[in-house]
């Protein structure tokens, strides 16, 4: 990797040291189809500003650095056992959510205020890899869930920027398992994700154990009932999971994507199971300025929601639609040959706006 490249990749990682706990809420689910096949999905956002995504192909072989706190070169280098295609924000090197050719799924979300690095140790640097690098290291290298467990305490993780949030990662793969990796004073702790949500701050232990103060939700309507001397009767349907908490913060998200997700019907299929996952996750679309103060809200952006992935870790496919484009668009690894495909890098919208179409009368 050149100075000048290296350059570059600093002064990305500026940019998203200025990310705000407020502002990066992502919201992520996992769907099961009747069929055997497992549907990770998310969303992602920022709203301050577009987070220039795009995606990268990356064949086997390709080798990667990783950087260092302060933009040096000279972390851990790995070379690609297996392709992958991961989507990318600020800098095509920072992947965030991706798929590899064996099936694994990874991608990070937003951890501020409770995650904890490791200190840099320059006699360490040969191991040493960047968070928001963590996620190609983990696509390039490994093809299973415990694969990724048995070598994660192998790599030391630091922030390339100590004004930057932490993050913690979701990793899973084809057989359905899934982990969720927090790094909390300097050493990786691996939690089963069998709730199949994550969101963000607190840690997902805490985040599952919250789901306690809402043992009383249900799905549908409550019976009618009485209050002393009072009848009493729904308003309407869904009363029986009055109290489902409806704002942005982590742990509201938290318990709202579980509930939607544990009374989510069975689809039969892997493409009907992700149409499904993109119904649940049009709930946690954050509109722009909600999470503003007033006069401060940025006009250049339709959403802080800036895009919602579903990944087909069987079919080897990652959906996804954005903030200025809803149409669901499709990217098929199967079809790629990694032995043979280059290093491609591509925005995800080439245009930056919705595509109308006139139906005719």
């Amino acid at each position: 990797m050149d100075k000048k490249t290296l350059a570059a990749i600093a002064a990305a990682i500026l940019i998203s040291a200025s990310f705000t706990p407020e502002a990066s809420a992502c919201t992520g689910i996992t769907l099961h189809s009747a069929d055997s096949c497992t549907v990770f999905a998310r969303t992602i956002e920022w709203g301050g500003s577009s987070l220039n995504s795009g995606y990268v192909l990356v064949p086997r072989g390709h080798v990667q650095q990783s950087m260092l706190p302060g933009g040096k070169p000279g972390g851990m280098t790995f070379t690609a056992k297996y392709g992958y295609v991961g989507l990318t924000v600020e800098q095509k090197e920072f992947v965030t959510e991706g798929l590899n050719e064996a099936g694994l799924s990874a991608g990070l979300f937003y951890f501020p205020g409770y995650g904890s690095y490791a200190e840099y140790d320059p006699a360490d640097d040969a191991r040493t890899i960047a968070d928001f690098q963590l996620v190609s290291w983990l696509l390039s290298s490994f093809a299973t869930v415990d694969e990724v467990r048995n070598a994660i305490d192998g790599v030391t993780i630091v922030g390339i920027d100590p004004r930057s949030s932490t993050v913690h990662w979701r990793v899973g793969d084809k057989a359905g398992n899934e982990i969720v990796i927090e790094i909390v004073d300097g050493k990786a702790g691996i939690h089963d994700n069998t709730v199949g949500v994550l969101t963000n701050s607190p840690g997902f232990e805490w985040q599952a154990t919250n789901l306690n103060n809402y043992v009383n939700l249900r799905p549908g309507t409550s019976p009618q009932g009485r209050m002393g001397d009072v009848a009493t009767s729904s308003f309407g349907a869904g009363s029986a999971f009055l109290g489902l908490p409806g704002d942005v913060t982590p742990p509201s998200r938290f318990v709202r994507a579980a509930f939607y997700k544990a009374t989510a019907p069975q689809r039969p299929t892997a493409w009907e199971t992700v149409k499904e996952a993109f119904h649940i996750l049009n709930n946690f679309d954050i509109p722009i300025g909600a999470e503003h103060a007033d006069g401060s809200i940025p006009d250049d952006l339709p959403s802080a929601t800036q895009w919602t992935t579903c990944t087909d870790v069987v079919g080897g496919k990652i959906y996804y639609r954005t903030a200025w484009n809803s149409t669901i668009r499709c990217l098929d690894i199967s079809r790629v040959n990694f032995s043979k495909a280059a290093y491609t890098y591509a925005p995800l919208d080439k245009e930056q706006e919705e595509q109308m179409v006139r139906v005719k009368l």
